[in-house]
């Protein structure tokens, strides 16, 4: 499963770009420049590396950047001294300098004149340089590096699946090396995000399946990473991974059962989710507290007042501050004129949706 993240992206870098399919969605979904940016907070702070300048008012004229007139150019510190009007310093260098500002915010208010400034020297080669860049910092770890390389691309290509695939990639090695429970969070998020708009726009693309069938896994989420592992396995022509996909899908064989019979319970269908799930209560999966949850739903629904308390402290007893299970018996106890005990359980809610403190067995 866990191939350097180069390992897989070198085969994207192909001569020619998919085209994605033409599909009816908003820009705001997809496009990078539109749509939210929920990790773009934590490249902000290699802005410090830059300073601004302006193409002189003689360059301008003289190139043609009339665009270009008004518009801060970034430089390095260093860049400074040979930076002058934009003579000094090769155009291939100021692009490289417009193309991190360009991943680190994708919303610069100057967005505009930079892809304008980038078309000048051809999108594509642009594009397939601003990738094979984040590949070769992705295969030295330098991961952050990598992400804004690949932001840079997908404003000049949203649907690039050189991009996509290789931002998805690099977004999930950060969270992966990261301790920190928001960081995670937003890029395991946007990490997600992408691998599933990489299935919509490149449908046939194998490893994006590959990718989100973990995503779904690590999320308990195992119909739907069922569902990509076989969509993946209808793509691959990689013997190994095939051959692990198999092996993982094998594996998920109860869970996926156990995940169907909740859904069940989900959708009222109570006696099939009772059904699916009451036999895995003498299994290896006793201790999954959901199990034991949505049993305790579809009992209190169909009146089993006593197999439903069961459940839900059974819930509670792997999972002490689960507190749908307490106001679930703090239902059944009003039912039955159980003040104390209804009392208790929703005295024990209450404390823990408001923070309270840990709450005992």
């Amino acid at each position: 499963m866990g191939n350097p993240v180069g390992e897989k992206m070198a085969p994207l870098l192909k001569k020619r770009e998919e085209k994605a399919e033409l599909l009816e969605k908003k820009p705001e979904e997809y496009d990078i420049k539109e749509r939210p940016d929920r990790v773009g907070k934590y490249f902000k702070k290699y802005t410090k590396n830059f300073v601004f300048d302006e193409f002189s008012d003689d360059f301008i004229k003289r190139t043609g950047f009339d665009f270009m007139k008004g518009v801060p150019i970034p430089l390095r510190k260093q860049d400074l001294e040979s930076f002058k009007g934009g003579d000094g310093l090769k155009m291939n260098h100021i692009a490289e300098n417009i193309s991190w500002i360009m991943g680190i915010d994708p919303k610069f208010e100057h967005m505009e004149s930079y892809l304008e400034f980038m078309k000048r020297f051809s999108n594509a080669k642009i594009l397939n340089g601003l990738v094979r860049e984040g590949r070769d910092a992705a295969e030295a770890k330098d991961y952050d590096n990598a992400a804004i390389h690949f932001r840079a691309a997908l404003c000049i290509n949203p649907t690039s699946i050189h991009a996509m695939y290789s931002y998805a990639r690099v977004c999930r090695e950060l969270y992966l090396a990261s301790n920190n429970e928001e960081y995670i969070g937003r890029f395991k998020a946007e990490s997600i995000e992408f691998f599933e708009l990489l299935t919509v726009f490149h449908p046939r693309y194998g490893l994006a399946y590959y990718y989100l069938g973990y995503c779904y896994l690590n999320m308990g989420l195992y119909i739907k990473a069922k569902l990509a592992w076989e969509q993946f396995l209808k793509l691959s022509r990689n013997p190994k991974d095939s051959k692990e996909v198999r092996s993982r899908l094998q594996q998920m064989t109860e869970p996926v059962k156990i995940e169907e019979g909740c859904n069940a319970v989900l959708s009222g269908r109570y006696e099939l989710g009772i059904d699916i799930l009451e036999p895995y209560l003498e299994t290896r999966f006793k201790d999954w507290w959901p199990m034991s949850y949505y049993l305790g739903v579809a009992y209190t629904r169909l009146g089993n007042r006593k197999d439903a308390m069961a459940s839900f402290k059974r819930v509670l007893g792997i999972n002490p501050s689960h507190v749908e299970s307490m106001e679930e018996l703090a239902e059944i106890y009003a039912e039955s004129k159980d003040q104390e005990n209804e009392t208790k359980y929703r005295k024990k809610a209450e404390l823990i949706r408001s923070g309270g403190h840990k709450v005992n067995k």
